[in-house]
């Protein structure tokens, strides 16, 4: 089975968003010759640019070209820049994309992603669909929106996109983090106003009842940073390995120790129902031998949600991340 490989090809960035995890310290790019490095020596299916604007990068039309001739299915994650600047030969070479909105209004999203960003997003969304490019709204659930998630799932059934969820991470700062009760709240109030696509947040997916509680990440999905560092999961913390490691493990990479990490349970939580959960969102928080902070077992507590399933869809993040895919 191919590997699904999430890839920042740079940092570059034309916005400084307050909830973001990239580094700015300076500016990083991976090269072509990276990439090609990932790609013959690793069984990569998909490849998902995330991180920075990827348009921003330098080499991204000789990049694309090269993904495109090997047959690798690709998505983009943009806050608008890249899907309105590409040409579009390379537009076309995406399965599907992601924009990045967090609220549900222009007032609301420009003060938080800076002037304009609303305009730029929908923009992106009207050029990608007139190409006939697949388009999903990808939202940050925060301590901010978490009780927007009804005004996100209208706004993307208003466009005709899906939307994909993620719980935020603490990587560079606690500001948005989600407390225990906000974060049900809001998963709660996303399955009221959605039919349910796929959700691999673990938790989540284990009060649901839809089977393992296993994260992708350090199973079957590799992540590069635009420093050329390899980890199971973008949020990860720490690791040891780069590029130049690929060549030697080839896919023996997956069982260098963070990927270990990355799939053990924690003895604690063996005979839980979260299996521990999220395990970067325990290795941030420095207790990765404990229970995932919003299991509800561990605190003695039933948790229920409900949701309404949708018919699946070929979506590349829809297994190879934490996240969760409503319409």
């Amino acid at each position: 089975m191919g590997l699904s490989i999430g890839i920042g090809l740079t940092n570059d960035c034309n916005l400084n968003c307050a909830h973001c995890y990239r580094p700015t310290d300076q500016i990083y790019c991976l090269t072509l010759a990276e990439v090609k490095t990932i790609c013959q020596h690793l069984p990569v299916s998909g490849m998902g640019m995330g991180t920075g604007e990827n348009g921003l990068h330098p080499q991204f039309p000789e990049i694309v070209d090269y993904l495109r001739d090997q047959g690798v299915k690709l998505s983009m994650a943009s806050n608008g820049y890249s899907l309105n600047t590409i040409r579009d030969e390379h537009l076309r070479a995406f399965h599907d994309v992601e924009v990045s909105i967090d609220f549900p209004t222009e007032q609301e999203q420009d003060l938080f992603r800076g002037r304009g960003n609303w305009r730029d997003v929908h923009a992106a969304i009207e050029r990608c669909q007139e190409l006939g490019i697949e388009v999903s709204i990808l939202a940050t659930m925060m301590n901010t929106n978490y009780d927007r998630m009804d005004g996100l799932t209208q706004l993307a059934r208003s466009l005709g996109a899906n939307l994909r969820v993620n719980a935020y991470q603490s990587v560079r700062t606690n500001r948005f983090r989600l407390s225990y009760e906000q974060f049900w709240a809001g998963y709660r109030q996303l399955f009221a106003s959605a039919q349910l696509v796929s959700c691999s947040e673990p938790v989540v997916r284990a009060v649901l009842g839809l089977g393992p509680a296993l994260s992708p990440c350090g199973h079957h999905s590799i992540r590069f940073t635009p420093q050329g560092r390899v980890a199971p999961c973008v949020y990860w913390p720490h690791t040891s390995l780069t590029i130049e490691d690929v060549p030697r493990l080839k896919e023996g990479i997956l069982d260098a120790a963070e990927f270990q990490l990355a799939r053990q349970v924690p003895p604690s939580a063996q005979g839980c129902r979260c299996q521990g959960g999220c395990a970067s969102r325990r290795a941030l928080s420095g207790n990765l031998d404990q229970h995932d902070e919003y299991c509800p077992w561990v605190r003695g507590e039933e948790m229920h949600l409900v949701a309404e399933l949708a018919p699946q869809k070929d979506l590349l993040r829809a297994q190879n991340v934490c996240t969760t895919i409503v319409v």
